[in-house]
């Protein structure tokens, strides 16, 4: 008969109990620790890992009070949180052991037991046991996860006075936890201040949820946001947590909130006011507590007096707004952005240091940069891997010089949708049809460029 892979610690002042428990539990599970003192929990925990310890209550003689038992409960604990501890009680202290469970104990077994009952309460606190594992390691890989993505944002790069009065405003809206709403063009950094702000508030060790709205459609909107039950929907074969579950205690950042249509806007407004989610297929009320960050390229105010945005959605979001000026408008900002993606790829590639000559820096503050600091750090990229020296000229950025100059040229009317339709146009035109291509260039997802091909019928 195999026995199962577990390691078991045995607590009691009665050698008669533990040696039944032993000379049971031996046959079914691999190893089997005894212990009569006490006394000696706290060196046996530091130099093991128990799976399952089973605790008296009482050890002094003629004691009943169990007081005994929560002392040591809590000493375990306090060396191994996940430890499972079930109590060994008497009759007369079913009560007490029932208080141990909401100290942190996970079951009891009465004196005398049933050695087939003590085999079940054992084996259904392993599953616990592998359970909180599994959770703890879920937990640490998440915090890493967080760290390795923060360290990505870890600063907000800027000289100019525009980025000081911005980093000034995230500095102090960090802390509390009222809702943000970033704005600015399409390249400009919002996810990056987003992140910045999470990292920076109260919530930075808890999880930062990305939702880009442009991406999800209006079919999968309540599903992929509120999440749905089992057999809610056709393809819906197991009961799945929407993101604002996900991201309950962190924070959530709706990217792209502009694209949505009235109907989900009224559907995302009722969240928002009740702090509650109802998963599809449901009626059950879900609290939520998420810190709000949302971000648009979209002018939100004229669509709203053009009614195509909902006024009361538009405060809910907007307790405080930060706007991100186009880097066209903050060139003081292109020399420590253009050295920090240097820095970024030349370790990433594994290559000698390279660097820019002023003459290269003023011919990239003259660029218009319409994708702004992606399309600058795509540039950077693409240098850095097709230089052939270490010092960088404007034709390492710019592969054709005429034509970039002619990107530069923006339409005389200098209203947010015309530049938008133009640029989209240009970018088109330039990857020669290819939606993918101009996708990426524009920092958009594949269905975003084509709701916006759409929208400006191109």
């Amino acid at each position: 008969m195999s026995k199962t892979k577990a390691k078991i610690l045995i607590v009691d002042d009665d050698t008669d109990i533990l040696l039944a428990a032993k000379m049971f539990l031996r046959q079914h599970l691999q190893t089997i620790h005894t212990e009569k003192n006490p006394e000696n929990l706290p060196g046996l925990l530091h130099g093991e890992s128990y799976d399952v310890i089973l605790l008296d209550m009482n050890f002094s003689r003629e004691a009943t009070s169990g007081k005994e038992g929560f002392y040591w409960l809590n000493k375990i604990l306090e060396v191994d949180p996940a430890a499972i501890v079930i109590f060994i009680t008497g009759y007369g202290d079913i009560e007490l052991a029932v208080q141990g469970i909401k100290e942190g104990a996970s079951n009891f077994i009465l004196k005398p037991w049933d050695n087939q009952k003590l085999l079940a309460t054992i084996e259904a606190s392993l599953k616990i046991r592998e359970s909180k594992l599994e959770l703890e390691s879920l937990r640490s890989a998440n915090k890493l996860l967080v760290a390795d993505q923060n360290q990505v944002f870890s600063n907000l790069i800027g000289k100019s006075q525009a980025m000081k009065k911005v980093m000034k405003m995230v500095e102090k809206v960090a802390k509390t936890d009222a809702n943000v709403l970033i704005l600015g063009e399409n390249g400009t950094g919002k996810e990056v201040i987003a992140r910045t702000i999470h990292r920076n508030s109260n919530r930075e060790d808890k999880v930062f949820i990305n939702v880009d709205l442009g991406a999800i459609t209006e079919s999968l909107f309540e599903s992929e946001l509120f999440g749905y039950k089992k057999g809610a929907f056709t393809d819906a074969r197991e009961d799945r947590a929407g993101r604002f579950e996900a991201a309950n205690k962190g924070t959530i950042f709706l990217d792209e909130i502009g694209n949505l249509s009235l109907n989900l806007q009224s559907k995302l407004l009722s969240v928002l006011q009740s702090r509650k989610v109802v998963r599809l297929g449901s009626n059950k009320e879900i609290p939520i507590d998420v810190r709000l960050i949302c971000a648009t390229n979209m002018p939100l105010y004229k669509m709203v007096k053009e009614n195509k945005f909902r006024q009361d959605l538009l405060y809910r979001i907007n307790t405080v707004s930060i706007k991100i000026p186009p880097l066209r408008e903050r060139i003081e900002d292109i020399e420590p952005l253009v050295e920090y993606y240097l820095d970024v790829y030349c370790k990433k590639y594994k290559m000698p240091k390279k660097r820019i000559t002023g003459g290269t820096l003023k011919r990239l503050q003259k660029h218009n940069w319409p994708g702004n600091i992606r399309e600058l750090q795509h540039a950077v990229e693409r240098a850095v891997i097709l230089s052939e020296g270490n010092i960088l000229e404007p034709q390492d950025f710019f592969m054709d010089d005429d034509s970039s100059h002619k990107e530069d040229l923006l339409p005389a009317n200098f209203n947010i949708e015309e530049t938008e339709k133009f640029l989209i146009r240009k970018v088109i035109d330039k990857h020669d049809g290819n939606i993918s291509r101009a996708a990426h260039e524009l920092g958009l997802t594949r269905a975003s460029l084509y709701r916006r091909i759409e929208k400006y019928g191109l």
